[in-house]
């Protein structure tokens, strides 16, 4: 099978990192990890500082920092599925680029260790790839 094992270069677009601007909730937010992050906390206050950091990067530290709703670890994939799918569904032009990805198999690799999201030395749960894959196959059969 043919996979797609980085999301940089030209599929950089599959990245939560890349900028997408999305309206969840009544508010905007620049990309997927903004968004993921903010969902981490009730806290008003703590989600309009993750809302505005100025890269996904600090907004990931902030939501490190932030005190977790109850029950985070049994929602968050489901908060992420959700958040990728907006992603999709108000960017078509990303939605095009992730239905021409075909069948391959994608691949969440990364060098920080994340196994639970992607793949790190060949292991991981690859669940971003996973959620990626049922996005790009309900946008194929629309």
């Amino acid at each position: 099978m043919k996979k797609i094992s980085k999301f940089s270069g030209a599929y950089r677009f599959l990245s939560n990192f890349f900028p997408s601007q999305m309206l969840i909730d009544g508010e905007f937010y620049d990309t997927v990890e903004h968004a993921y992050q903010a969902a981490k906390t009730d806290d008003p206050e703590k989600k309009k500082e993750i809302r505005e950091a100025f890269s996904a990067g600090k907004a990931k530290k902030l939501g490190q920092r932030a005190e977790l709703v109850e029950g985070w670890e049994e929602k968050k994939f489901e908060v992420m599925e959700r958040l990728v799918r907006e992603k999709f569904k108000q960017n078509q032009k990303i939605a095009m680029e992730l239905a021409a990805t075909g069948d391959k198999q994608l691949i969440e690799g990364n060098t920080w260790g994340d196994t639970i999201w992607g793949v790190c030395g060949g292991v991981g749960e690859n669940n971003l790839g996973k959620i990626l894959m049922r996005v790009r196959d309900e946008l194929n059969t629309q």
